[in-house]
């Protein structure tokens, strides 16, 4: 990692986590439902969430990696 954690850091990374939460709570509701077209737009949003957390730990120095790499 490249700079000290910082409460600024946490908050961000909290936030992310939160809206990646949120966005597969949603994919999975639509899952549920049996709705496709629901879940392909769900499934976009949560992709785009779970690429904003991972960019910001990149950014941070993190190099996360996949399970099994």
């Amino acid at each position: 990692m490249s700079q000290p954690m910082e409460d600024q850091f946490f908050l961000k990374y909290r936030e992310l986590l939160d809206a990646e939460d949120a966005a597969f709570d949603e994919l999975e509701h639509a899952f549920e439902e049996g709705d496709r077209s629901h879940f392909d737009e769900e499934m976009a949003l949560w992709r785009d969430a779970l690429e904003k957390k991972l960019s910001f730990l990149r950014n941070a120095g993190f190099d996360p990696v996949a399970v099994g790499s």
